[in-house]
């Protein structure tokens, strides 16, 4: 069924570039849009609703003024910081850095607001999902943490309680880093272990400050982890903790970068099984905090093969009309991306594969790792909400 629902979106976000060689291309965001647009779900489906720059008081509510006075400060692709993690080779500066990356904030909180006032009950910043800045420096392609800038706006205009759910191959650790000690905040992340992925954070034993116990939860998954381990470890996690919860409003992160052609990282999903998940959590949403829900995008550099089909599911499911995983991409669309990039975009929204998973209340094997993995989070976090982590 249809839902009120929104994009909040505008070209000059593409402005977010480190430049032709930077594995976080602004390609992905043009493609996706595109996609969406053929295939009638952005317009038809979603309006598109303009956001604003932030101004550095917004950004300042999570981030250091010093640090937002270093990025204000670059002018070109040689300005170093280095103590503010700028100038790096994940975070090389670029003209315009401070206002592209208040955009970026401005989108999240815009869309935020969009849902708090009841415009929408869905709204989705697919530039956004910004998830590792931290309040003093860049990190991991992220310079302004517009995720927590959204929710620290949310708390400030009324929200008693919101839920944080990231599905990035990365650790979200900006965002847990921001609310570790808020017992406000629920943030979940699902990952791949930190011994072998950026950022090296996110043990299960990470769990919430002194004022938050069980505040933080985190998944780390092993390298290989396909959709059925995958959705497994995400429906004995994030459904229980969340309805416990019952939070005010869903925000949520959907890095594609657990997918299986992902250059970047070693989980082996497919866009079937991110689809389930984005379903799960729009169904989430509807049953827990009254169908409010913020989405944002974050990771993803296959940006032929996957990004642009899986947003498109995202956007389609925002909307309340999600696309049948079967339906061939526009040929338009396809001959637009070889004549862009030289590559050849898939022919499907699919990858042909039915993701399957098997309900932690059958049982759950030791020798297995997704479920040891399962099993520590579950054990770590289940008890300060009340949860039996065997059941």
């Amino acid at each position: 069924m249809p839902c009120r629902a929104c994009v909040v979106f505008d070209d000059e976000l593409t402005r977010y570039d480190f430049g032709p060689t930077h594995p976080l291309s602004p390609l992905r965001v043009e493609l996706t849009m595109a996609l969406a647009t053929e295939l009638e779900v952005v317009g038809a489906v979603l309006p598109r609703v303009p956001g604003f720059v932030a101004d550095a008081e917004l950004i300042a509510t999570v981030h250091t003024p010093d640090y937002i006075a270093a990025v204000q400060r670059v002018r070109g692709a040689h300005d170093f910081h280095p103590g503010h993690g700028i100038g790096t080779a994940d975070n090389p500066s670029f003209a315009g850095m401070h206002r592209a990356s208040a955009h970026v904030v401005g989108v999240s909180v815009e869309a935020a607001r969009q849902v708090w006032t009841g415009a929408v009950e869905h709204a989705v910043n697919i530039t956004g999902g910004l998830h590792h800045a931290m309040p003093g420096h860049a990190s991991g392609f992220c310079i302004y943490n517009d995720v927590a800038v959204a929710i620290r706006w949310l708390l400030t205009h009324g929200a008693q309680r919101v839920a944080y759910v990231d599905v990035d191959v990365h650790h979200g650790d900006g965002v847990q880093a921001v609310f570790y000690d808020e017992p406000r905040v629920l943030t979940i992340s699902l990952h791949e272990c930190p011994q072998t992925l950026f950022p090296g954070t996110g043990d299960a034993t990470e769990t919430g400050g002194p004022g938050a116990p069980g505040s933080a939860v985190n998944v780390a998954l092993p390298a290989g982890t396909a959709d059925a381990g995958w959705l497994r470890a995400f429906h004995a996690v994030v459904p229980p903790l969340v309805r416990q919860f019952a939070p005010d409003i869903l925000v949520t992160q959907h890095g594609c970068d657990s997918h299986m052609a992902d250059p970047l990282a070693h989980l082996m999903l497919s866009v079937d099984g991110q689809r389930t998940s984005y379903l799960a959590l729009h169904q989430l949403a509807h049953e827990v905090c009254g169908g409010r829900w913020l989405a944002t995008g974050g990771g993803g550099y296959a940006i032929v093969e996957v990004v642009p089909r899986a947003w498109s599911h995202l956007l389609a499911i925002v909307g309340g009309q999600p696309l049948e995983p079967a339906r061939l991409l526009p040929e338009r669309w396809r001959a637009a991306v070889t004549q862009r990039t030289g590559m050849t975009a898939p022919r499907s929204l699919s990858d042909g594969r039915d993701p399957l998973h098997a309900d932690w209340e059958r049982g759950h094997d030791p020798a297995n790792a997704v479920d040891r993995a399962v099993s520590a989070t579950r054990r770590a976090v289940f008890p300060e909400h009340g949860l039996d982590p065997q059941a």
